[in-house]
């Protein structure tokens, strides 16, 4: 399956990034709609509603954290060597995409939103693990990498638009309290989800592998395995995913990562909340709010240019400052209630946008070079045990904090179905906005402050890795390579490149 010379067009870019689609879109339209749909819709309490989020992300979370190791040993398999160790799982996921359709119907008992959540959080994980590994696979130059990251994100921005368009359309024309729009809008994407992760599909390839190992990939294939090697196997599966955490820069990418993407996430979930029982506003002006995140679409553009041009440190600084200054805007129209409420509104969601899609755009681009950074310790490509991780803190973190999002609401007096909700309930929504999502945000900013993998330092590294891999002796080392190197991995020169490193 060698497509060895093939280069990244912008049409390459653009199809490995549909994905993004359903990466961006479902889980936008599931953060800023599903909890209002079970509580409104499909008469579960705030809790009922958080546990299924919650129970539903714990259960995939430890299913993802094993995919990433599946698909990295997927050429053992005969399908691994026909459709590709990565792709394959983009061609039998496509279909599978019109399982979103089941999270939106009504009538159904606690179980049925349960499993129907669950079903599609593993189907979904099952898709993006494998193929958040591509640029890595398709290209080793940062340049490239970054083409291919901004494309993804360019339609992830796009995904992320008519998540929060095309809901808010169907509101006003089904109207407010028709269940009907939330259907329309899942089969809507379910469709396009599918056919967007088929031309992902068709888009991309994968790195080549040499004769030898596709030997020992076969050798290891016709092994007959006793129980004690699969549980040694499962044991070694578990330490590697515990030797990520030894990367220094992961760590640090990893702890931005998770708080300012679940900070997003629960901005999401209460912001419909807010503007709808704190703003005495509707469903359908949130959803006009929340639309201004197309300007993550030009955005993306930009971001790719100044990614390369001033990093991501400085990106993240700007994005999480940006949140921050908006969120306290948001409680100071609450406190205020100003004349030209939807026009105040309007602007700072604009901002806020701006910030948001900043946010989401970093982290996925930062990923393509954490493996390099591991590559120098372990000498190994290990991106699919990397994704793995991070899509595991990811949506455990998500589960904790939808969870918890639901059970501070019912704590604070939120009645699922009223129409108008006590002072108290209103105030914990606007706690739970300003300074539950504020603190999640002000921990990335402080971190981002100490990341320093960028373009300048990546290509230090990456040139330091073709050194060595070229029998250059460790001895021989720049003194200004050697600190890049070690502030990167974390490491002493001493003990890198050696194999698998002990810390």
């Amino acid at each position: 399956m060698s497509r060895k010379n093939r280069e990244i067009t912008l049409t390459t870019s653009i199809g490995f990034g549909l994905t993004d689609m359903m990466g961006g879109g479902a889980f936008t339209i599931i953060g800023a709609w599903l909890l209002f749909f079970y509580t409104k819709f499909a008469g579960l309490t705030a809790v009922e509603a958080g546990s299924i989020i919650a129970i539903a992300r714990v259960v995939d979370a430890i299913v993802s954290l094993f995919m990433g190791s599946l698909s990295d040993n997927f050429f053992r398999f005969k399908l691994g060597r026909k459709f590709g160790r990565r792709r394959f799982f983009l061609l039998i996921g496509s279909p599978l995409m019109l399982l979103y359709i089941l999270l939106w119907v009504t009538g159904m008992n606690y179980f049925y939103y349960l499993f129907s959540y669950l079903l599609f959080e593993i189907v979904a994980a099952m898709v993006l693990i494998p193929w958040e590994t591509l640029p890595s696979e398709m290209t080793a130059d940062y340049n490239k990498r970054t083409k291919l990251s901004t494309a993804r994100m360019f339609i992830s921005a796009l995904g992320t638009f008519l998540a929060t368009f095309v809901p808010g359309q169907l509101i006003n024309a089904l109207g407010e309290d028709n269940p009907l729009a939330f259907f329309a809008n899942g089969a809507f994407f379910a469709v396009v989800f599918a056919v967007c992760i088929f031309i992902s599909y068709r888009s991309t390839w994968e790195r080549e592998n040499s004769p030898a190992a596709m030997e020992q990939y076969m050798n290891q294939t016709k092994e007959r395995k006793s129980l004690g090697d699969r549980i040694r196997f499962i044991g070694r599966t578990v330490a590697d995913f515990c030797s990520t955490f030894k990367v220094k820069s992961f760590r640090k990418h990893l702890l931005i990562y998770i708080c300012s993407m679940t900070a997003k996430d629960i901005f999401n979930a209460v912001f419909v909340f807010f503007c709808v029982y704190a703003l005495s506003s509707s469903s359908a002006v949130a959803a006009n709010m929340l639309s201004l995140s197309i300007i993550g679409i030009p955005g993306a553009i930009v971001y790719g240019y100044l990614m390369i041009k001033i990093g991501p440190a400085n990106l993240f600084k700007i994005s999480y400052s940006t949140m921050i200054l908006c969120l306290l805007a948001y409680g100071a129209v609450y406190l205020t209630r100003p004349d030209s409420l939807i026009l105040v509104l309007t602007i700072i969601s604009f901002v806020y946008q701006i910030g948001r899609s900043m946010l989401e755009f970093i982290p996925w681009n930062v990923f393509p070079f954490i493996p390099d950074v591991d590559e120098m310790i372990t000498k190994q490509r290990r991106e699919g045990i990397f994704a793995s991780v991070m899509t595991f803190f990811r949506k455990a973190s998500v589960a904790l904090a939808t969870f918890l999002v639901g059970a501070v609401l019912e704590l604070g007096g939120f009645v699922e179905g009223a129409a108008v909700q006590s002072t108290q309930a209103i105030h914990t929504i606007l706690y739970v906005m300003i300074f539950g999502v504020g603190g999640l945000i002000l921990i990335s900013l402080i971190a981002a402050f100490t990341f320093k993998l960028n373009k300048q330092t990546h290509s230090i590294l990456v040139d330091e890795i073709n050194r060595l891999k070229n029998n250059g002796r460790k001895e021989d080392v720049d003194p200004e390579t050697k600190k890049v190197v070690e502030n990167l991995t974390g490491y002493q020169y001493e003990h890198l490149w050696e194999g698998q490193a002990n810390g």
